[in-house]
Parts: structure tokens; sequence; C-alpha cells
């Protein structure tokens, strides 16, 4: 199926499927900065990394060391701007399970939290306490929606 995504482009996004089950695999990977080690390690955007390589392949470009802080001092939108040059955006209203999600952790911040949907109803994630899990997109999660994507079909 090609879709058209909100910047105007053709293109196909992976099966959802697919997506979910890499995700999946991830579940139990202990919480840690900056690393994306299935079963050993990861941050958020370290999961969304390690379901990249399995849904579409090889990562196209490093990621740079970020701290804590990194999208407290700036107003740019920098895991959106990573998102958008590689992946399919759609609508935040266009919800659907494979999706790839951006949160606002507080009011007026940049997107920098990273999970992706499991169903309408559910999401996977890298929290700092409990390392990888599945849990439900409460109301105060869908508050939280910036950016929507949906991954590429493999680009092998």
């Amino acid at each position: 199926m090609t879709l058209r995504s909100v910047n105007g482009d053709d293109a196909i996004p992976a099966d959802p499927a697919r997506v979910i089950a890499a995700a999946r695999a991830w579940l139990g990977t202990p919480y840690h900065d900056q690393t994306s080690v299935p079963g050993v390690g990861c941050d958020c955007l370290g999961l969304a990394r390690g379901v990249w390589r399995a849904v579409v392949g090889s990562e196209p470009a490093d990621v740079p060391p970020y701290g804590r802080g990194w999208s407290e001092i700036g107003a740019r939108e920098v895991l959106a701007e990573g998102a958008r040059a590689r992946m399919i955006e759609i609508s935040l209203t266009d919800l659907q399970p494979g999706a790839v999600v951006l949160f606002r952790l507080r009011d007026g911040g940049v997107a920098r939290h990273v999970g992706n949907l499991t169903g309408e109803t559910s999401f996977i994630h890298a929290c700092e306490r409990l390392g990888v899990i599945e849990q439900k997109l409460t109301l105060a999660w869908r508050r939280r929606l910036a950016f929507v994507f949906l991954f590429p079909e493999r680009t092998t």
C-alpha cells in the first residue's frame, strides 16, 4: 500500500505486524542511556533504532552523543526532524498499530520521548526505572503526543 505522508511524499509503510513483533522482542530490556542492545540495555531512542534495524535495515546515520538534558537547550524538534527525514509522517489523528509516536514530556517542551504503538490503546517504550515495557496509551500519554511516523518498507 502506498501512502501519502503529511509532507506530501508517496511512500510504502512497513508491515505493522513486523514492527510490533520487533518492538516486543525488546520487552524486559533494561534502561541504559545512549545504548541500543536488545536484552542488555537501551533508552527510548535506542529502542526505536533497534526496531528500525529489525524492520528496515542498517541505520541511515550515526546518532551523536546526547545527555539527559539534550532537549532542554533549544526549541529545535531534533527527534521529529530526524524522523521526518527518514520515516513517513502521518497525522496525530491517524494513530495506528506499528506507528512511532513522539511525546512532549512537558508543556512547551520539545518532543523527547519515543514509543511504538502496539494497538489503539497500547504502546512499548523504554522507561528509566522499568526498562522496556508495554503499557496503556492513557489520556495522559495521548495529551503529550506531538508527532506520529511510520517506518518505511525495508530499503535493502
